[in-house]
């Protein structure tokens, strides 16, 4: 079987932004959440059996203690965020798992999940969807990918080399080095994906990059004495960079083993209960397995 783990904040946004608004009788926006759902229902009545749908419940999480930068709720449109207990109410009610997170990150319950998910041996293969590059740090083979579901791109490990030029497991110390602009750090100056990736094949790690240029084994890389002296004065930062960059795989999330993800079905009364209260009536029948509620 497959397993897949969706990445509802980054599709609550996406769909905000790309599908026409939708209120129900009380004038509230619901339109994303109508989306989302809707691409939900179409996964399972394709034949998905087994998935999870991690949010933001709050966008704020541990990382904003550690770096007073950390990307925060500020500039979210009120209408998008109203929208986040609404699907996380939604998905529950259709008897999908959902992990709201608060302390932690939506990407860290995936991959806690993609982590407990791919030790059960009856998973062929776990599928995490998001485009988000720190998720590229999961993927392991051809047992856990990516899928970006906008263009269906499936990244595997090779796929991640293609993409970043290292492996999932230097991803943390990538971003540390070029930054990320979506989550609010900056990375190391002058340090750009081409130096740091070459630099990286090499080492593997920030750790194991020597400190002098003089004893770089690194054919290439332009301006290598300045990218060490810049690495030696800011070690501390890089090092803080990473660990806002690695995901939390101890994050606790209620239902992660494959049979916890299983599809079992919408609970009839709670889910047409909920269509009918948000005003989502052409939802209203649309799952094509029914459980007593």
């Amino acid at each position: 079987m497959d397993v897949y783990l969706i990445d509802g904040t980054y599709e609550l946004f996406r769909h905000y932004y790309a599908v026409p608004p939708a209120r129900d009788a009380q004038g509230r926006e619901v339109g994303a959440v109508r989306g989302v759902v809707t691409s939900v229902l179409g996964m399972i009545n394709g034949g998905t059996t087994h998935l999870g749908v991690a949010t933001d419940h709050v966008i704020e999480s541990f990382r904003n203690r550690m770096w007073r930068g950390y990307k925060t709720g500020e500039g979210i449109d009120p209408e998008l965020k109203s929208q986040f207990p609404l699907l996380e109410e939604a998905l529950a009610a259709l008897g999908v798992a959902v992990w709201p997170m608060v302390e932690y990150e939506a990407d860290d319950a995936l991959a806690a999940a993609a982590a407990a998910a791919a030790r059960s041996p009856e998973v062929d293969r776990v599928v995490i969807c998001t485009p988000d590059k720190d998720l590229a740090q999961c993927v392991r083979g051809t047992r856990v990918v990516q899928m970006i579901r906008r263009t269906r791109t499936i990244r595997d490990e090779a796929g991640v080399r293609a993409k970043f030029g290292v492996g999932p497991e230097s991803i943390p110390d990538y971003l540390a080095l070029v930054g990320d602009s979506s989550d609010g750090y900056p990375g190391l100056p002058g340090w750009g994906a081409k130096s740091a990736a070459a630099v990286l094949r090499r080492y593997g790690s920030i750790d194991d990059i020597p400190a002098k240029a003089s004893a770089w084994d690194v054919p290439g890389v332009t301006g290598a004495v300045r990218l060490a002296a810049v690495l030696a004065d800011q070690h501390d930062d890089a090092i803080l960079y990473r660990t806002l960059a690695r995901l939390r795989l101890d994050t606790p999330i209620p239902q992660k083993t494959a049979a916890e993800l299983e599809w079992r079905g919408a609970p009839r009364g709670n889910w047409e209960a909920f269509c009918d209260r948000w005003g989502l009536e052409r939802l209203r029948s649309r799952p094509h397995r029914w459980l007593d509620a």
